[in-house]
């Protein structure tokens, strides 16, 4: 009998532990649920395609995050355009989406500038554009006229703007990239829409919207291509020999091209219908390649923006914007987007000497680029006569 009482009293002692055990289990898991560290807090992102992936001219994501809904609807009316039918694809595909202006943000900068107040002290902006893949001439252009530092008493600060390429595995492994290359240098700002020559507009006016939330009063900016040689020496000075312009005055120039007319080749790169483009006419404008604008320029541009539809050939639209505001742009013989022309043609392409006095020059090879800007800040250059241009 004593047994049996002395068996219930350890059965019930059992049972009493196992309890605790349990309870004490749960009470765990529910407490680190609560409690989770907020480093393993990952945002959830929603990928919505808002365009096929056909060819080269084609936008690619919107996206959205758990906080911001980025969404843009097709617009079924453009079918209603005369001719709609006969464009090609990628016309179709823009008419589509035309009103698409904001993307997400894959990587920012928001101190690039020193804080929107700091954003004065920032002489000369460079903002390249440049494709994921370009790996090797952002590199270059880091070790030569874009690097970052104070000339003749003023900063110049570097950006490349992007967006993707490409799609699965490849185009996870370049926005890879680019988040590396974002931690080691900072100075890449990237957005979520397929990067292709139809949407050199909207990496423009997705940057100007960038720099009136993080860097307004920016005093000038390079706006240029990742293959121009940019002597941004020489910039700096012409810039600071501006009279009465600190950047508060209107300043766009480059390489400009007069009474431009719309190209109506179906064959062309350039090919602009009369669906997207009725006049016959652009207002003059300057090449894409690479041109200098003052902060005020940069504003008036993209407030004029708002009430001109985007057309996909940038460096004409930003004209259109300016000569919105009655403004308009300045030739620059310093500034060659088709390229130099060398007068001797026996005589080396590049001769230091040719691009002395130069402020950028379009398409060149990384290598050139290098060593031109190598030989250009060598002490003992001697430019003949037949040497200059």
């Amino acid at each position: 009998m004593l047994r049996n009482s002395f068996k219930r009293i350890m059965e019930r002692k059992v049972s009493t532990k196992a309890a605790l055990l349990v309870f004490t289990v749960c009470f765990v898991a529910v407490y680190l649920s609560f409690f989770k560290p907020v480093d393993d807090i990952k945002p959830i992102f929603l990928q919505v395609n808002i365009r096929k992936q056909k060819n080269d001219t084609t936008p690619a994501n919107q996206s959205a995050t758990n906080t911001h809904l980025w969404k843009c609807e097709r617009d079924n009316s453009v079918t209603n355009i005369s001719g709609f039918n006969s464009l090609p694809g990628h016309l179709k595909d823009f008419l589509y989406y035309q009103s698409c202006r904001h993307f997400p943000m894959l990587l920012d900068l928001p101190d690039k500038c020193g804080g929107p107040e700091g954003s004065a002290d920032v002489f000369l902006l460079l903002v390249i554009k440049s494709l994921p893949v370009n790996y090797d001439r952002r590199e270059v252009l880091r070790n030569t006229w874009a690097r970052e530092r104070i000339q003749n008493g003023v900063w110049i600060r570097r950006i490349f703007i992007s967006g993707t390429v490409d799609s699965g595995y490849e185009k996870k492994k370049l926005n890879r990239l680019l988040r590396m290359e974002q931690r080691k240098y900072k100075d890449i700002l990237q957005w979520d829409f397929h990067d292709t020559f139809f949407n050199l507009t909207l990496k423009q006016m997705l940057f100007l919207e960038w720099m009136e939330r993080s860097c307004p009063h920016v005093r000038f900016m390079l706006n240029g291509d990742d293959d121009v040689f940019a002597n941004t020496d020489n910039m700096v000075a012409y810039l600071q020999s501006l009279p009465d312009n600190n950047g508060s005055k209107h300043l766009f120039a480059g390489d400009v091209i007069y009474h431009p007319r719309p190209i109506r080749n179906p064959n062309s790169k350039y090919y602009i219908p009369v669906q997207v483009h009725k006049s016959n006419s652009y207002p003059a404008y300057c090449g894409g390649g690479g041109f200098l604008l003052s902060g005020y320029s940069a504003t008036v541009i993209y407030k004029m923006s708002n009430s001109i539809p985007l057309l996909p050939i940038d460096d004409v639209y930003l004209a259109m914007c300016l000569e919105r505001a009655g403004l308009y742009p300045k030739h620059h013989l310093g500034i060659r987007t088709a390229g130099l022309r060398i007068p001797d043609r026996k005589a080396d392409p590049y001769d230091p000497c040719f691009y002395r006095d130069m402020l950028l020059v379009h398409r060149f090879l990384s290598v050139n680029m290098y060593v031109m800007w190598q030989s250009l800040h060598e002490s003992h250059i001697n430019c003949s006569l037949t040497t200059k241009m």
